[in-house]
């Protein structure tokens, strides 16, 4: 049977770092971190898991008279410490798919920890430091990330896929974090600039990678200051945002208000 990927090249590891980030995310969190890495290492792919047999090729974009297929890659920078895996959620055979990402991560690149991101949806004001809660799929990998700001995730709900990925990791002893940075609800249609710096500042803090994080403030500031603007014209987005500062919940009446007023407001 053949493998469902292909290599474009074979570059050697010793024991590198996988970060993985998908393509589908609230408040944009995961496409733009890992965007960010793969220009900051210079990434080059190296490996592409084939679409066909997990995506549908019968709702494929087209862009300029080019189709978009669904992409999943690995990339690669100059010494191989860190990866870079980017792609979509698979429509079939998850199972498979997850276990195709980590066949190439352990078997070929000999990966010693993974990361994923995936952002979740919180009902926080922006005006708020944003959390990074993490699961993690072995004790040993918990304890060595204690005093690096992130806060312990409990959740009562159906898995996602990274959940997932950890689970299928962990049964190859492979070490595992799944990073849920905390987007407010009403940017997740939208990029969330301050959870995309919260967990960049975190990938730095761990990899030392000298990202240059003052562009990416400066993109929160003028998204925040852009809101601000909004809660002096608008009396009803005033209130919503205090009572969420407050730690009082909407209604979801006022959720889709909130939303909708100022996801169109940072679109003009």
């Amino acid at each position: 049977m053949t493998e469902p990927y292909n290599f474009f090249e074979e570059p050697t590891f010793e024991n590198p770092t996988l970060i993985v980030g998908w393509q589908e995310d609230g408040g944009r969190v995961s496409p733009a971190v890992t965007d960010y890495l793969q220009e900051k290492i210079k990434g080059k792919v190296f490996c592409e898991i084939e679409p066909a047999p997990f995506f549908s090729m019968g709702g494929v974009a087209i862009k300029d008279d080019v189709a978009l297929f669904p992409e999943n890659k690995f990339y690669y920078g100059p010494g191989g410490d860190l990866l870079i895996f980017r792609g979509g959620q698979p429509q079939f055979e998850p199972y498979r798919f997850l276990n195709t990402l980590l066949d190439v991560a352990q078997h070929y690149c000999k990966i010693k920890e993974l990361f994923t991101i995936s952002s979740t949806i919180s009902a926080a004001a922006h005006t708020q430091r944003r959390r990074l809660w993490a699961v993690y799929n072995q004790a040993e990998i918990q304890d060595q990330l204690r005093g690096s700001g992130l806060e312990d995730m409990t959740w009562e709900g159906p898995p996602a896929i990274s959940s997932y990925l950890l689970w299928a990791a962990k049964r190859r002893d492979i070490a595992g974090v799944s990073l849920w940075p905390e987007t407010p609800f009403y940017l997740a249609g939208g990029a969330d600039q301050g959870a995309i710096g919260r967990t960049l500042a975190f990938f730095e803090e761990k990899f030392h990678l000298n990202l240059d994080l003052e562009p990416l403030e400066k993109k929160a500031r003028a998204q925040n200051a852009k809101i601000a603007q909004l809660r002096e014209e608008d009396f009803d987005v005033e209130r919503y945002i205090q009572m969420l500062e407050s730690g009082l919940t909407l209604s979801s009446e006022e959720q889709v208000e909130l939303t909708q007023k100022i996801t169109e407001f940072l679109e003009d």
